[in-house]
Order: C-alpha cells, then sequence, then structure tokens
C-alpha cells in the first residue's frame, strides 16, 4: 500500500485507534462548557444561543477548518503546527515566528486540560455524597494525575488498546443521554437555528464575553490534528461524524435539561450530572473519569510528540527521548513528564476547582489556532489554491478566531494569565535555543578535510604515538562531506594527537519527511576514512550507535572496509577492534566580545544548557564508549588588549 493510501485507508482498527486517541480533549468537553456559558440564572434566551454557539462551533472551527481543510495539510501523513511549519518553512524565515508561538501556546494551555477534565469528572461525586469537602477531591485529582504520568515510562501500548472501546462507550453515553432529556424538551432544537448564536452575542447583555465559554468546545481540535499521524485522515473524517453526532445529542439534551429549569438559579449544580438518572450517577462517574483520564494521556502523548519535533527543528534543548515500546512513534520524554506533572498539580493546587479553571483555560490555545491559521494560508498557497479562496479563508477564521481570542481576554486576571505565563517562557526557551543554533552554525569554522588526509595517514601509521583506539567517530556538524570542523582537526592532530587505524565523520542530517531513514557512505581515504550521512525524519529516534553498527555491518559485508583489530595479535585471532566515538560540546569562551543581544541569548543558552544530559545521551551513544570534549565558542574575539610591557 503506498503512503497517501495508508493515510487516507479507513478500517474498524484504526476508527477505534481514532476514537481512542484523537478525541479525547474534545470529547470531554460536554463535562464543563455549558456550565461555564450558563453562570447562575438559567435564562432560556442564553440557553438556546449558547447551544446554537455550541454547534455553529463545532462546524465552522472543528469540521469545517480542522477535519475537512487542515487534515490535508499532512506531511507524509503527521500532522500538527510544527508538522504543517516543516511543509511551508522554506518559503519564508519569518513563519519561524507562528510556529514557535503556535508550538508554545499548545504545550502551555495543555498543562490546563488534565486538571480541568478530570476535576470535572471528580467533582460529579458531590451530587452522590454531597458533604464530601473540595479538599478531598483536590487530593484525588491528584493522586489520579500523579499516577497517570507515572505510568507514562512503561509506554501505554496495552492500556492504549482498550482506549477505543471505553471512548466508544463514553460517545454512546453522550447521546443517549442527551436524547433521553431532548424527547423530553425538544424545544431546544430550536438552536440550530444561527440567529440565536447571532442574538446572545450582539444583543444579549455581555453575551460576546461569552465566546470565552463557548469556544471550549472546540479547544481540543488542535490536538485532534496533531494526532493525524496515529490513525490517518479517513478514519478521522469517518469517527467525527458519529463523535460529533454524540457531542452536540448530549449539548443539545443539556440545553434542554436547563430549559426545564429556566428561571432557576444553578447553584453549583452541572448540568452534565443533571441528565442522568440517580442510579446511573457512580456509573456515569465512573466512565466520565475514565474518559478524563484518556483525554489526559492523549495531552500527555501530544505533548511528548511535540516537544521531539521542536527538537529535531532545533527548537528546543536536545533532551533525553526513550522509546518504552515498539509501537511507531510512540516515545517519552522524561523531563517533560516531570514538568507537565508539577504544572498540572500546581493548576489543581492554584485553581482548586474545574470551575475557577474554565475562566482561564482557552486562552492561549486560540494563540495556537490563529497561527495554524496563518501557516495553512501559506501552504494553500503553495498548493496553488486560487488567491480569492486563501484570501476569504484567511479572513473568516481570522474574523472567527480573533473574536474567541479578544471574548478569552477577559480570562486574564481570573488565571488566564498562568497559561500565557507558561507560554511565554516557552516561547523564550524557544526562542534561545533556534538563535543559538544560528549564531554557533554562523561562527562554527569549516575546512576542506582534503588537505588532512596525508596527514592523518601518517598519523595512524605513527607507532611512536599511543593509539586513542582502533576506530575514532567523531560528530560532526559539517553539510558537505568535503567538508569538517576546524575543531575536530584540532582535536585529532593538536589537543591530544589521536591515532586510530580508522577514521570515521558522521553527520546527521533532519528532514522535513517524518520517518525517512537513509545514509551515504563516502570514503575519503581508502580503508583510513569514512563519512557517513544519515537522512533521518523529525520523529525518528536518534540511535546513532545502532544505526551506526548496522551500515559498518553493510560495508564489512560489502567487503568495502576491514574492521578487525590491527593489533597484531588479535588480528590472528579476528577480534573486532574497538569504536570510540568523540562529541565535541561548546562552552562560551571567556574571550569575547559581542553584541548585546547575542550575549544574552548565548548566556541563556548556556544557562539552560546545564539543566539538560550532554549530546551524547541525546544520540544514543550513552552504551559506547564516549569522550565528550569541551571547545570554547568564540561569537567575536576581544581585539584591543590594553597590556604594556615594562622593563
Amino acid at each position: 500500500m503506498d503512503a497517501k493510501h495508508r493515510h487516507t485507508a479507513i478500517s474498524t482498527g484504526g476508527l477505534l485507534i481514532a476514537l481512542g486517541i484523537i478525541y479525547g480533549d474534545i470529547g470531554t468537553s460536554p463535562l464543563y462548557v455549558m456550565k461555564a456559558i450558563v453562570p447562575e440564572l438559567i435564562d432560556p434566551r442564553l440557553i438556546l444561543g449558547g447551544i446554537s454557539c455550541v454547534l455553529w462551533t463545532l462546524t465552522l472551527q472543528t469540521t469545517i477548518k480542522y477535519v475537512l481543510l487542515t487534515l490535508n495539510a499532512d506531511n507524509n501523513g503527521e500532522g500538527g503546527i510544527f508538522s504543517l511549519y516543516a511543509l511551508v518553512r522554506r518559503r519564508a524565515a519569518w513563519l519561524t515566528v507562528p510556529a514557535i508561538i503556535g508550538g508554545a501556546a499548545l504545550l502551555a494551555d495543555g498543562v490546563i486540560t488534565p486538571p480541568i477534565s478530570v476535576s470535572s469528572a471528580i467533582e460529579g461525586l458531590k451530587q452522590v455524597y454531597p458533604h464530601l469537602s473540595q479538599d478531598i477531591i483536590v487530593y484525588i485529582v491528584i493522586a489520579i494525575i500523579a499516577g497517570l504520568f507515572f505510568l507514562q515510562s512503561f509506554g501505554t501500548q496495552i492500556v492504549g488498546k482498550a482506549f477505543g472501546p471505553i471512548m466508544f462507550l463514553w460517545f454512546s453515553m453522550l447521546g443517549v443521554l442527551g436524547v433521553s432529556w431532548i424527547v423530553q424538551n425538544p424545544e431546544i432544537l430550536k438552536a440550530v437555528n444561527p440567529y440565536y448564536a447571532y442574538e446572545l452575542l450582539v444583543e444579549y447583555p455581555g453575551g460576546f464575553w461569552l465566546l470565552g465559554a463557548v469556544f471550549l468546545c472546540t479547544t481540543g481540535a488542535e490536538a485532534l490534528y496533531s494526532d493525524l499521524g496515529h490513525c490517518g485522515k479517513g478514519n478521522i473524517r469517518i469517527s467525527w461524524v458519529f463523535v460529533k453526532t454524540c457531542l452536540l445529542l448530549n449539548y443539545f439534551g443539556q440545553g434542554a435539561w436547563l430549559l426545564t429549569n429556566q428561571g432557576q438559579q444553578l447553584g453549583g449544580r452541572n448540568p452534565f450530572y443533571e441528565l442522568m438518572p440517580d442510579w446511573f450517577l457512580l456509573i456515569g462517574i465512573g466512565i466520565a473519569t475514565i474518559a478524563a483520564i484518556i483525554a489526559s494521556q492523549a495531552l500527555i502523548t501530544g505533548s511528548f510528540t511535540l516537544v521531539a519535533e521542536a527538537i529535531r527543528l532545533n527548537m528546543w534543548p536536545k533532551v533525553k527521548l526513550n522509546y518504552p515500546t515498539d509501537v511507531k512513534g510512540q516515545l517519552y520524554v522524561p523531563s517533560m513528564n516531570r514538568l507537565l506533572l508539577l504544572g498540572c498539580i500546581g493548576v489543581v493546587l492554584y485553581f482548586r476547582e474545574s470551575s475557577n479553571m474554565e475562566a482561564a483555560y482557552g486562552l492561549a490555545i486560540t494563540l495556537t489556532m490563529l497561527m495554524t491559521t496563518l501557516l495553512l494560508t501559506v501552504w494553500l498557497r503553495t498548493k496553488r489554491v486560487p488567491l480569492v479562496v486563501v484570501v476569504l479563508f484567511a479572513a473568516l477564521y481570522g474574523l472567527i478566531e480573533g473574536s474567541f481570542l479578544v471574548a478569552n481576554l477577559i480570562k486574564f486576571p481570573h488565571g488566564g494569565w498562568v497559561s500565557l505565563a507558561i507560554g511565554a517562557t516557552l516561547i523564550g526557551v524557544m526562542y534561545v535555543w533556534l538563535r543559538a543554533y544560528y549564531i554557533k552554525r554562523r561562527l562554527t569554522e569549516f575546512v576542506k578535510i582534503d588537505p588532512y588526509m596525508d596527514a592523518l595517514k601518517e598519523l595512524s601509521n605513527d607507532e611512536s604515538v599511543p593509539k586513542y583506539a582502533t576506530h575514532l567517530v567523531f560528530m560532526t556538524s559539517a553539510e558537505r562531506a568535503s567538508e569538517i570542523e576546524s575543531k575536530i582537526i584540532y582535536s585529532i592532530f593538536q589537543k591530544r594527537p589521536k591515532r586510530a587505524d580508522i577514521y570515521w565523520f558522521v553527520h546527521v542530517d533532519t528532514t522535513d519527511e517524518p520517518y525517512t531513514m537513509e545514509y551515504k557512505v563516502v570514503e575519503l581515504a581508502p580503508d583510513d576514512a569514512f563519512r557517513i550521512t544519515f537522512r533521518l525524519g523529525f520523529r525518528v529516534e536518534q540511535r546513532i550507535n545502532l544505526y551506526f553498527r548496522k551500515v559498518v555491518e553493510d560495508l564489512v559485508r560489502n567487503r568495502e572496509v576491514d574492521i578487525t583489530s590491527r593489533y597484531e595479535s588479535l588480528s590472528k585471532q579476528h577480534v573486532t577492534g574497538d569504536f570510540r566515538f568523540v562529541v565535541l560540546e561548546k562552552f562560551l569562551s571567556v574571550e569575547n566580545d559581542f553584541p548585546v543581544m547575542e550575549k544574552l541569548v548565548m548566556q541563556a543558552y548556556f544557562y539552560i544548557k546545564q539543566f539538560i544530559a550532554s549530546e551524547d545521551k541525546y544520540f544514543g551513544l550513552d552504551t559506547s564508549s564516549v569522550k565528550v570534549e569541551k571547545v570554547p565558542l568564540v561569537i567575536t574575539p576581544v581585539r584591543d588588549v590594553a597590556l604594556k610591557r615594562v622593563m
């Protein structure tokens, strides 16, 4: 099956996977959306207008923009704002800005997703046990979230298989509960008319600002796009018909219950749980809690993927990535797992109740959606879509998402500042890392490797120099096979002469395609020096030690190289020579006189670098014999030294 069909193929298994992975966030939104729209007094204009806004938001924003349009912008089947950026980044350098803002905002608002989903579900216990204190609720929520993050290191392969059927049960429950109340009060079906949405936003006092609450029904749309690679656009589009139907039935059911109780005070009740008969409450709360956990799992997995993509695009520190199972694309980022856990616990302790989290949730994600719209507009132009259509798309969704952003700004003093502060911090890290990458690349000196080949051969045969290793492997950032960093030449010949039988220079080139796995070998000197270039996709694990061994095995099999030890005694026994890797790690030289901005960027870069593992672990070399050498990074050497000789 070719790539195109793999990305669009529809299967029963794929549909179940889509239900279990894609719709966690958007699928649990009925737990808190109507509670956020209706503050206290149950007003029929508010109910009909709110339900109408939810219907048309799910239609225009989720269905048309994301399910029908954005899913087409796949990078070999992979989705998400960084995949979209990889498709268009060669069009203009400034496109880095929306990619960084969108990625950081998605991670930031994601810190609130597990707390709000789990809290909304667990707070249903108050319906059964009215005297249950909020402190107990907080402890239960923290325990569930902590357990969920603890399980990440083991992988979610087994649990993941159960996600689909559980979420099918969840959505079916949503639909049945909704229908049971719609038949009791079919008047709610009038909300299909968009006039009620218009009336709420334009004529109802303060109605426009309720868009911030309405927006909560579609916050998971961005995650839907990010998880495209897990099950393909065909399965997402088919399953969305079922999911959207069940969601709308439940929203309309909550509206029907609210209309039945119009004129009353909501009094802290959750319309979602009011749909359930008393005998079903505990069962419903249990299913809702599991659905909330699945929603949190989807968010955590998406965050890991987002960080891994940012690393490959030089927008994030090269932190350790683990692959706990054999499932394609499943990974575990220990550092991000710890940060998310601390962030989620902090959110629970700070806000305590889901109603307080609703007041803060959604502000940052509107920025991500606006940035996606911007990048998608550029992508549409690359596909030669008529300019009129592109302008209409940009204008329509700029207006819709701009309105959501303005309405969400009212959340800033009520806790929205938390997600924006986290987002600003992440933007700062991404900016520093990307800017430092370009500064280092600009200042790294490359030299032609050919003039040094004879000296390399002589050093290899010079028995007066102690042998450093049989096979010496240098990681190089030189993109051209004919060049090498001057620091590597310095390391071999001057820092400490490194005599070896064979010198290997390994370069890793990250491609814009997600799962590329290719390599190229250039023989620099017969049986003395080789260069290997790996072309790896931005979602491929950096296991250079493993890949390097595979390449060497292929070369030996093809009789292109002899890796037998050249020590006479060991050669007779056909013993393979030892391999030693050298990774050059830059540090900021004290001999610098540089511009203020570059100075601040590089100081921030090296400050952050203190808290992350060395590059050998990122490249998967931690099981090998590795030498990490520190080399000075001189941005601008100090030229004028006021030094006077005295007699």
